[in-house]
């Protein structure tokens, strides 16, 4: 929400602890393998690996207004996830800046 770069809007982990803990909770989709999500992920986050996004029936269900951020494990996926969530309509899309590597909250 604080930095954007090349069009991208990224979001701190503390950003992103303090939508958690507000009225605000965005839709947390996980574009990361499943062995990787099943290692651990942020609670609520939802499995959607980047090579699926496109074609996944859980964006049905998704908003084009509600507050979305993408994790993966450094960041990278989440940014081309986040392009691609913009190209299909998706309005507030926010990349977890250093992904599930520089998340400093809980993890399930």
């Amino acid at each position: 929400m604080t930095s954007i770069n090349m069009g991208k809007l990224d979001i701190e982990p503390s950003e992103l602890r303090q939508m958690l803990a507000s009225q605000t909770q965005p839709v947390l989709i996980d574009v990361r393998e499943p062995d990787e999500y099943a290692a651990g992920t942020i609670p609520g986050a939802i499995l959607i690996p980047l090579g699926q996004l496109e074609d996944s029936n859980q964006l049905d269900q998704i908003d084009y207004h509600s507050p979305i951020v993408v994790i993966c494990r450094s960041g990278a996926r989440s940014a081309h996830a986040q392009q691609r969530l913009f190209g299909m309509g998706y309005k507030k899309v926010y990349n977890l800046k250093g992904g599930i590597l520089a998340w400093d909250g809980p993890i399930e």
